[in-house]
């Protein structure tokens, strides 16, 4: 399996962990609420579903379709008795193995989960994982980044007297990109740690904030979705 379709695939069983969607519901969640799915077709999500509901991942259960579907261009409109049947739509529902499968994957915390496309899909569903596992992925993807930048930074000392200015000024964004990324990462990293030491030294709150969730510490205004990754030029 690609790192791509593993991405999906992952993202599809959290929005499903939250509700039962189609595949139309799908897709809308994934282009608006996950900017990392921007552009694909159903063609590659609907491959993706049936594998998970070969893995016993998902189950099929007959629905409607939504109410704001856009109707077939350049098809007649049928009548109102048989569009219900011709546009009913599959609905799928994530299974107790589906479930216990997702739950594993959220508390992955290897170099993968801190890569560009794969740690804004792990962001997009930090309020389902746990303190522990979010502070893990959040100081990978900083390490990660602090590396990166140590190598831009290298680079364009090596290059600058051969780069014209607007060479220049385009690795001069890309740090930036990286720099702004990494202080962001401090912010939040500081905000889990924050959170993390006031449940600790208020005992009686302890039984009242789960583990997983939104935590303590994080500032009420933030970004819900990490920077873009394609806004680093040296990729």
């Amino acid at each position: 399996m690609s790192r791509r379709s593993g991405i999906l695939e992952f993202a599809v069983l959290g929005l499903l962990r939250e509700s039962p969607m189609h595949g139309y519901e799908l897709r809308k969640r994934l282009n608006t609420s996950l900017g990392i799915f921007r552009a694909f077709s159903y063609g590659t999500l609907y491959p993706c579903l049936k594998t998970l509901v070969a893995n016993g991942w998902l189950i099929e259960e007959p629905g409607r379709a939504p109410a704001d579907l856009p109707p077939a261009v350049g098809r007649p409109v049928a009548p109102a008795s048989s569009l219900a049947g011709r546009r009913a739509k599959i609905v799928y529902r994530l299974t107790a193995e589906g479930k216990e499968h997702f739950e594993e994957l959220l508390s992955h915390t290897g170099p993968d989960s801190w890569e560009d496309e794969h740690f804004a899909a792990r962001f997009a569903f930090f309020g389902q994982t746990e303190r522990e596992v979010r502070m893990r992925v959040l100081e990978g993807r900083r390490s990660r980044l602090e590396e990166r930048l140590e190598k831009m930074r290298a680079s364009l000392a090596r290059t600058r007297e051969r780069l014209d200015d607007y060479t220049l000024e385009l690795q001069r964004h890309g740090m930036e990109s990286v720099e702004r990324e990494v202080r962001w990462l401090n912010e939040l990293i500081e905000s889990e740690r924050s959170g993390r030491d006031q449940r600790r030294s208020s005992p009686g709150r302890g039984a009242q904030q789960d583990t997983a969730g939104e935590p303590d510490g994080l500032p009420r205004r933030r970004a819900d979705t990490p920077p873009d990754p394609s806004d680093d030029t040296s990729q």
